[in-house]
């Protein structure tokens, strides 16, 4: 019933459509059940009168039904064209729903779901969810009011007979239902297989260069064989089910002609039907029938719709880990200040990354965080814009918590350029302007000039306007380096985090990426990640981190003299060298 209630809630802003769409239904049928009634007055009364009357009546006549099925026509036009856009509104507002939801859900929630899973629903089933939409109320209630109509009008004709008839219909009924019971995980699996494929998709193809230069073609085709393989065998089981679940009701539809065979030549023998009443019987029972054919045709379409729903509407009532406060108010004016106090961190139940970490930032100042990977440097980081929540403790900007700060002001204030760059498909400038959505064309060269990128830029053919691929692959690494860092400026954020952002250049490009980002540090509070220590020599402060929480604090001069977790490290990268 909760499904059912937060699928109804997408039909109130069509509600229009949807009772047009419903009244189109209703005359349809009324319709499809006047014309053997009006067939069967006819017979018994003008088409017994003489030859005159029946060709002076037969104008007005075929008039009044090219009048009554002109109607039905553009009944069906209604039915099919705005039945249909009706779905995709809602198709569209469900997705949009969807899209809106996975923007909200916090890292965690992409740390455990394949991105292939997630696009799976947000297009494949929804597609099955806006035709169930469409057909669905539409499919019963036509279905109902002919088979409700038939019903009644054979109990018109014969009331004995159409009980015989009824008895066998309620076993179709309780077979169906019990089926439809039986089919839904079945479907439900269907959508998951399905989804799995789409996730090995995009493995594969967002790692293609990753493939290639391994050399693992068979490797990925085995793998998307096995995940294909698998939704083949669900595909097998459903078909298996749906081939029982149609033949068996083809035998009770064949059950219910020979019910009229049988019993209506009994009734004729009685002399209590008549042979004229019985072919009128035969067509009311084709009518009663259609509709039973279209539930049960309607059984495969509601399952994936259904199956896509309930997949919909998990997402949807996965809460957020990270959200607003009640009470969280907006950060402004922002100096700088930063303070971990007591800090502890874990990723779900696992062994604490961070544990009881406490460091002060002065505002404007540059500090720089160094040690073994694995020691929490990233995550120490990602917790200041509340990319994951502390376990224990408390992080403040300017002596605010930031639980206590709206998320969107937070990470306005907090510009992060990273090693692993990620630009969006489209131009150069388009990609630059993300730092900022409003920025005139001036912001964005003058952004560019600041990151020493423009006069490479200038250089292209195409200018601001050159296309940098999916994921920026028509460009090297410094030069996309160099883009994110434009992007920075153009944010011009008080706090900056720099996630390793030179570390997997050449020397060269290191070189113009470590002036622009000492540009980019000036006047602002810097947290740098390096591992190439040379990077981080002026620094303000260095911090030395490692699974047991921070070792050691100090400026390079002084942490050299100590002659510890740091001096070990530099040494071993500039041995020889000095």
């Amino acid at each position: 019933m909760n499904i059912l209630k937060k699928f109804i809630k997408y039909y109130q802003p069509q509600q229009f459509l949807f009772y047009t769409d419903l009244l189109c239904a209703v005359i349809v049928s009324m319709i499809d059940l006047a014309f053997p009634l009006i067939l069967n007055d006819l017979a018994k009364t003008l088409f017994t009168k003489d030859k005159s009357s029946i060709l002076h009546a037969l104008g007005f006549i075929g008039l009044a039904l090219v009048a009554m099925y002109l109607i039905k026509y553009f009944c069906q036009y209604f039915i099919i064209s705005w039945g249909h856009i009706m779905g995709a509104r809602m198709e569209t507002e469900m997705r949009n729903d969807l899209f809106d939801h996975y923007q909200r859900l916090s890292f965690s929630y992409y740390d455990q779901n394949n991105t292939g899973e997630m696009m799976s629903k947000l297009v494949a089933d929804l597609f099955d969810i806006a035709e169930l939409a469409h057909h669905g109320p539409e499919n019963l209630f036509i279905s109902a009011l002919k088979i409700l109509g038939s019903f009644v009008i054979l109990m018109m004709i014969n009331a004995p007979m159409t009980l015989i008839l009824l008895f066998v219909t309620l076993v179709m009924v309780f077979y169906t239902i019990h089926k439809n019971i039986k089919m839904a995980p079945i479907f439900t699996d269907n959508r998951v297989k399905i989804a799995d494929v789409n996730s090995s998709v995009q493995d594969s193809l967002s790692g293609i260069r990753v493939v290639k230069s391994f050399a693992n073609e068979d490797m990925e085709r085995e793998k998307f064989s096995k995940s294909n393989r698998a939704f083949l065998l669900s595909k097998i089981a459903a078909y298996k089910a749906m081939g029982s679940f149609y033949a068996w009701n083809s035998f009770f539809e064949g059950l219910l002609y020979i019910v009229v065979v049988v019993s209506g030549g009994f009734f004729i023998a009685l002399g209590s039907l008549k042979i004229t009443d019985l072919a009128i019987y035969v067509l009311y029972i084709n009518i009663f029938i259609n509709p039973i054919d279209v539930l049960i045709n309607f059984t495969e379409q509601f399952q994936k719709g259904y199956a896509g729903f309930k997949r919909f509407v998990e997402v949807l009532d996965t809460e957020p880990q990270i959200v607003d406060k009640a009470h969280a108010k907006p950060l402004s004016k922002v100096l700088g200040e930063i303070e971990y106090k007591n800090v502890s961190f874990r990723y779900n139940d696992d062994y604490n990354v961070l544990n009881d970490v406490n460091l002060t930032i002065e505002a404007g100042k540059t500090i720089a965080l160094v040690g073994p990977s694995g020691g929490g440097k990233t995550t120490f980081c990602s917790l200041l814009p509340r990319f994951y929540d502390i376990t224990a403790g408390s992080i403040t900007i300017d002596g605010k918590d930031i639980r206590n700060i709206t998320l969107k002001s937070l990470r306005n204030a907090i510009g992060i350029v990273q090693q692993d760059v990620y630009l969006f498909e489209g131009s150069i400038k388009k990609n630059i302007a993300y730092g900022k959505a409003d920025a005139t064309d001036a912001e964005i060269i003058e952004a560019a000039q600041n990151a020493n990128i423009h006069d490479f830029i200038m250089s292209l053919d195409e200018g601001y306007d050159t296309y940098v691929g999916e994921r920026g692959v028509r460009l090297s690494g410094g030069q996309k380096q160099r883009l994110s860092i434009a992007r920075v400026f153009l944010k011009n954020p008080p706090i900056l985090i720099l996630d390793e952002a030179t570390s997997a250049l050449d020397n060269e490009s290191e070189l113009f990426i470590q002036k622009s980002l000492e540009k980019l540090s000036q006047n602002r509070t810097t947290i740098v990640i390096a591992h190439r220590l040379s990077t981080i020599k002026n620094s303000d402060e260095i911090v030395v981190v490692t699974s047991e929480g921070i070792q050691e604090k100090g400026n390079h001069k002084q942490l050299l003299a100590q002659d510890g977790i740091y001096a070990h490290y530099y040494n071993m990268q500039f041995e020889g060298l000095e």
